[in-house]
């Protein structure tokens, strides 16, 4: 007897999407696409619900995440408040960038931070957590540029570059105009080290070996009628002074030639130190 053979082909097309695993790779191995066609098992079991190896049940339910309509593992948090470093001053600069943050960058993942951070998100549609995430990130370096040096350093806080040898004897105010530092120096041991402001363009200031030759606490300059407390007078009306207006700005703005400190604290110390005759070397 002839035996009629039927023959039928099944097509399931599956549409899928990208998922980020989670950072503990927790998901790792489990296939992004499963496939089941009509009266077939699933992988790994039998048509009556067994597995192939044991007949039995699966020894494990599915987990929470292949339900359908389960919320998907929020973004990897990269900083948050108290976390300090470079990247926390990039974050910090690229938010000042698109007028969120005002303060710093100081290095410090402090409230304002917090708060600026929290405003780009809720006004880009991400959860207000205020905690910089891994897609809070990406949308921000999208929408800025990378900082620079002075971007990163614009209140202070910079590392000194090594002194030049001419401070390395007696005491010195050994100044960096390529570091933007001042290192107070007694007999080649730095004292103490502060950030310091230089002249613009037009009213640089000079290089070279000069020594203290006045200290007036209280200054006021009689040419540009500004205060300039705590100065310490090396060539011409140029000085070592605290500046309002440093502390304030950083380095958006610029002197008429002296060296501004803006931690008043740090110059009141060094004003209290420095003798008259002692050396400024100023050097890139």
């Amino acid at each position: 007897m002839e035996r009629a053979c039927a023959a039928g082909l099944a097509v399931a097309a599956v549409l899928t999407g990208c998922t980020v695993q989670a950072p503990d790779g927790e998901d790792k191995g489990r296939s992004p696409v499963h496939i089941e066609l009509p009266g077939t098992p699933s992988p790994g079991r039998t048509a009556a619900g067994g597995d192939r190896d044991g007949g039995g049940p699966s020894a494990a339910p599915p987990s929470g995440d292949d339900k359908p309509g389960a919320a998907p593992a929020p973004p990897r948090v990269l900083w948050s408040r108290g976390d300090t470093g470079r990247d926390v001053r990039e974050l910090q600069a690229r938010l000042r960038q698109v007028a969120w943050l005002f303060e710093g960058p100081t290095g410090t993942y402090d409230e304002p931070t917090e708060r600026a951070v929290s405003g780009f998100q809720g006004k880009r549609g991400l959860p207000r957590t205020g905690k910089a995430d891994a897609v809070t990130w990406r949308r921000l370096l999208r929408m800025t540029r990378e900082p620079g040096r002075w971007d990163l350093y614009l209140m202070g806080g910079q590392p000194a570059d090594p002194p030049d040898p001419r401070c390395r004897t007696g005491r010195v105010l050994c100044i960096d105009k390529t570091s933007r530092t001042l290192r107070w120096m007694v007999d080649g041991r730095t004292v103490s080290t502060m950030a310091v402001r230089f002249g613009a363009q037009y009213t640089p200031t000079r290089e070279g070996v000069f020594s203290v030759y006045w200290k007036s606490r209280d200054h006021v300059s009689t040419l540009y009628d500004s205060p300039m407390p705590y100065a310490m007078f090396f060539s011409g009306g140029q000085a070592v002074h605290f500046s309002a207006d440093f502390a304030a700005r950083g380095y958006a703005g610029a002197s008429h030639g002296c060296v501004n400190v803006r931690d008043e604290a740090a110059i009141a110390e060094l004003f209290a130190r420095v003798r008259d005759g002692d050396r400024v070397v100023v050097s890139w």
